[in-house]
């Protein structure tokens, strides 16, 4: 009698210590499968102490620290964060962490968030986010219940990591987006069916606080990379683990799964685009990437380190595919301007360029260049006007002859032939020439200096520059496209090889699928465009350019027409 007495007893202390531990509710749990795909709804069932709230926490066995990355930029910029936000250099947190919950309000609040457009208006549309509260503001339950977050200090490196757009596309890789801008990351969620909001969207919880019975599911981040090893706690206790399988081909640097293929396809496309204008390879394959892509990076290394250093095959290698067309078979390349220009695009890329990317803020560099970049736009547009034409008589005249040659091409149903550069004088700030019969002269100096601005542009954004260099070509020294965009080849090829020598020397590599897919598109793209750019006349080839140009504006201003 007295040892049963005795077992009652422990059972009763038991019972009472569990109930004395904050959220220790009885919780019991059961995820629906050990394995999943990733982009798979994972489940979770069972029952919690009645009346109490229920409060998941996700998070992957796979953590980062500041520590741990060896990128020169991400070394900097987090100390600097986290001395103006409270962590330090050894503070660890998972990489992945979800709270799935049905009392959101615990860890923060809904609030109105402003966002697109130039940076110095508070933003041209609205949305709402949710805002992590601070740790302060964190009651003993919501403490009680985060896993493996426990400090302060860990709590403010998981809200950077969340909300600050550096520290989503550095260490999170997962953003919450409206339309095509990142908002922030999914971090606390809730009944979608209840809250209808986006970041909500597949997250369902049903809780019974009668019985204490519920049934979480969320849905999976489909970019986690492959055998990614989640730990799952129930109102503080952990309850189990599951793992996310690949599906599809993981890019490793790129952080994400998508088929090399694809991305061949779309360089080719800007590839053909690129070398027929000499204009815009650069964005619109980091456009890609951002777009359709999404290059993200690997853990540690922010996105734009990988998507820079991905970029520069295709301004590379597109004009490599172009280059035997225009410089060999039609012979309208214009040498001394395009080896000036080379030589000081590749100076600005290598040793310059690295303290703008050091010292001059990102969002308003890109805001100058966009408006360096409208007004490139408007004054296309105004040489398309007939009292410009019918100034510059010698484009006006060539024109002319372009058209009779397209008109006598067709009617003998063959190819046209297009003028060749013959050089009448070669000097050190003057080159002149003749092309279609008509006589052109440049400067080859001017376009040498300029060459090093670009180049410091180059390295910055992981482009050509070309999109500087054809305007300036065609406004400042008068040539028709026919001239200028070889001539633009030349140089995003020098700015190309610079910028690769500048990030290989920070370490800053290439995805190499993404890179190999780039290389193929671009050169084969490049060999195409180069054939494509006589069946356009001058006029629309400028045309091309200056919506180009505009296109690039909204995008550096964030104005995303698409949302």
């Amino acid at each position: 009698m007295k040892k049963v007495s005795f077992v009652l007893t422990l059972l009763i202390v038991g019972i009472a210590l569990m109930a004395a531990v904050p959220n220790s509710t009885l919780a019991a749990a059961n995820i629906s499968a050990a394995e999943y795909k990733v982009g798979d709804i994972v489940t979770i069932e069972g029952s919690i102490e009645p009346g109490k709230d229920l409060y998941i926490a996700i998070a992957s066995q796979t953590t980062f620290a500041p520590e741990d990355t060896d990128g020169v930029h991400e070394v900097a910029r987090l100390k600097k964060e986290a001395a103006k936000r409270g962590f330090a250099d050894d503070t660890r947190i998972p990489v992945f962490y979800y709270m799935l919950t049905s009392n959101p309000d615990k860890f923060g609040k809904v609030t109105g968030k402003k966002f697109g457009g130039p940076s110095f208006l508070p933003g041209l549309y609205s949305t709402t986010m949710f805002k992590l509260a601070s740790y302060d503001k964190l009651d003993p339950q919501a403490l009680s219940v985060l896993g493996p977050i426990q400090t302060e200090k860990q709590w403010n490196f998981y809200k950077f990591a969340h909300e600050s757009s550096y520290g989503i596309n550095t260490i999170t890789k997962e953003g919450t987006k409206r339309g095509k801008i990142v908002i922030f990351a999914r971090s606390v969620l809730g009944d979608f069916n209840t809250t209808k909001n986006y970041w909500d969207k597949g997250t369902s919880i049903d809780l019974d606080k009668g019985t204490g019975k519920f049934t979480a599911s969320f849905k999976t981040f489909r970019n986690t990379p492959p055998d990614t090893t989640f730990d799952v706690y129930v109102n503080g206790a952990k309850e189990g683990t599951y793992n996310l399988l690949g599906k599809g081909f993981w890019l490793k640097r790129g952080f994400r799964y998508m088929n090399p293929i694809i991305i061949t396809l779309g360089a080719i496309v800007v590839g053909i685009f690129f070398t027929m204008i000499g204009a815009a390879g650069g964005m619109l394959m980091a456009a890609y990437q951002v777009i359709v892509v999404q290059t993200a990076g690997p853990i540690g290394i922010n996105a734009a380190n990988v998507l820079r250093s991905s970029n520069i095959a295709l301004t590379l290698f597109a004009p490599l595919g172009a280059f035997y067309r225009y410089a060999v078979v039609e012979k309208r390349v214009a040498w001394p301007v395009g080896i000036s220009f080379g030589v000081g695009i590749l100076i600005g890329s290598i040793w310059l360029g690295k303290y703008a990317t050091k010292y001059l803020p990102m969002s308003s560099y890109k805001e100058w260049l966009a408006v360096l970049v409208v007004i490139m736009g408007i004054r296309t547009l105004y040489e398309l006007t007939p009292r410009v034409m019918e100034k510059r008589k010698a484009i006006k005249a060539m024109v002319k002859k372009f058209n009779e040659e397209v008109a006598r091409a067709k009617a003998e149903g063959r190819a046209v032939e297009m003028g060749k550069i013959e050089t009448v004088k070669t000097g050190l700030t003057s080159y002149q020439f003749k092309f279609w019969g008509e006589d052109f002269s440049i400067n080859p100096l001017l376009f040498g200096i300029l060459g090093i601005v670009i180049g410091i542009v180059s390295r910055s954004f992981g482009i050509g520059g070309g999109f500087l260099l054809v305007p300036a070509m065609t406004t400042l020294g008068a040539l028709p496209m026919y001239v200028a965009v070889p001539v633009g080849l030349i140089g995003t090829s020098f700015s190309s090889v610079g910028s690769f020598i500048g990030y290989a020397m920070n370490r800053y590599w290439p995805d190499l699928w993404i890179f190999i897919a780039i290389i193929i598109g671009g050169f084969v793209g490049g060999m195409l465009g180069s054939r494509f750019q006589k069946v356009f006349s001058e006029k629309a080839l400028k045309w091309i350019l200056a919506i180009t140009l505009f296109f690039l504006f909204f995008r550096f201003f964030k104005i995303e027409i698409w949302i």
